[in-house]
């Protein structure tokens, strides 16, 4: 090993920051600048729809009317200023740094029926799996030897999950590799929640998909509103870093509820928010509709940076995989500040199907670090190899402050 790869594996393990070499140099910051230049001309040019985001972004909530008025620009100087905006609040929030969650799907098996998803239970050509304890250890070891601070293990809602299996993984997983958990294995009781926090789990992701209670129960088949509310309540109130999120271009999705989605997620107050675009899968009900559209998609994603400010915010998978393009570049400069490269091991990856045609199912997972370090330093961003915990509400990102201080 050179002794640059050398001072790069350092940097990651104490939890740093990492530029790719040769990308984050002055050039970078010089195209920044002339983004930054023509930036301020487009504000001092348009000071209407300037003082309409500032009047979202200041709002205890944000009026629906001007949300709408955002969702529906398609001007590309406006949108061009949205995500400027977004980017500013980022910068000042969350800093530059992208983080890296390393995600497990142990297990594809569900048993619900939701319309949009391929792993729902009628889907009787996927083959189903769950890891083994010794899997998910093992790939838990290779996000730790990657120098990630978290894993995210995620599944379908079983009904066979036993919660005492799950609490002595997360249990070893604290305890011996020191990661910070974030759990994502949907609707569960308060008793289980309660156990698995108490076991070290630190987040908990449980997406909304849509905050019309009428639209969530028609694409999720006996299924509760209610319920998953109850879920997400009782997962702050236990203490969990709590996450939720939509999907952009569900089946009967309409402007205004997507403005909702956007006071929900103002209303929620939640350390983590994940923006995705729908994606039809062959072997459900949606099969046929459209998929969801990368700009209303990035609009979102900006608004979520603006009224939530300093909650982590992905630029998910989903969005890497739409239309077999790679756009999540185009999240990061939206607001985005998380990455998720995925460490399922690969004979499994391909059977996780959510959506079809999804990114990296065959990647080698050492090389997903330098990969994540290359898509950031083009946009002028580096990878924050810190946890990555929640900011305290209000809490300014101290640029001064060293990753390995977060």
């Amino acid at each position: 090993m050179s002794t640059g790869d050398a001072e790069l594996v350092h940097r990651r393990s104490m939890g740093g920051s990492v530029k790719a070499e040769g990308l984050g140099d002055g050039g970078t910051m010089r195209e920044r600048n002339h983004r930054q230049a023509a930036l301020d001309a487009a504000t001092r040019s348009n000071p209407r729809f300037e003082a309409l985001l500032a009047k979202i972004y200041a709002a205890p909530m944000p009026e629906l009317a001007d949300i709408e008025a955002i969702l529906r620009v398609e001007d590309p100087e406006e949108l061009g200023l949205l995500f400027g905006f977004a980017e500013a609040v980022r910068r000042r929030f969350v800093g530059d740094g992208v983080l890296l969650r390393g995600i497990i799907e142990f297990s594809n098996v569900c048993r619900n029926t939701c319309l949009y998803c391929g792993l729902n239970r009628g889907n009787r050509r996927l083959q189903r799996y769950r890891l083994t304890r010794e899997q998910i250890l093992a790939s838990a070891e290779q996000i730790r030897a990657a120098g990630i601070k978290t894993i995210v293990l995620q599944s379908g809602e079983e009904d066979d999950l036993d919660a005492d299996w799950l609490r002595e993984i997360v249990e070893q997983i604290k305890s011996s590799l020191d990661l910070a958990v974030t759990l994502c294995v949907g609707e569960r009781s308060h008793t289980e929640y309660q156990l698995w926090r108490a076991a070290g789990a630190d987040r908990y992701l449980l997406k909304i998909e849509t905050s019309d209670a009428d639209l969530y129960e028609q694409l999720h088949p006996g299924m509760s509103f209610a319920n998953r509310r109850r879920c997400l309540q009782d997962l702050a109130e236990l203490g969990y870093q709590t996450g939720s999120g939509d999907l952009v271009g569900l089946q009967g999705q309409t402007v205004r509820h997507l403005a909702r989605d956007v006071q929900f997620f103002k209303e929620g107050d939640f350390d983590m928010i994940s923006v995705g675009p729908f994606l039809p899968h062959p072997q459900t009900p949606l099969a046929r509709e459209p998929a969801g559209d990368l700009r209303m998609t990035l609009k979102m994603t900006a608004l979520a940076r603006i009224v939530s400010r300093n909650a982590h915010i992905p630029a998910t998978t989903a969005i890497g995989s739409l239309h077999g393009r790679d756009e999540r570049p185009k999240a990061l400069a939206a607001g985005a500040n998380v990455l998720m490269p995925n460490f399922t091991p690969a004979p499994y990856r391909r059977h996780y199907e959510i959506y079809p045609n999804k990114r990296c199912l065959s990647e080698n997972v050492a090389a997903c670090p330098a990969c994540m370090e290359q898509m950031v330093a083009g946009i002028g961003r580096w990878v924050d190899y810190s946890r990555g915990d929640s900011y305290r509400k209000g809490e300014i990102y101290d640029g001064e402050k060293g990753a390995d201080d977060r």
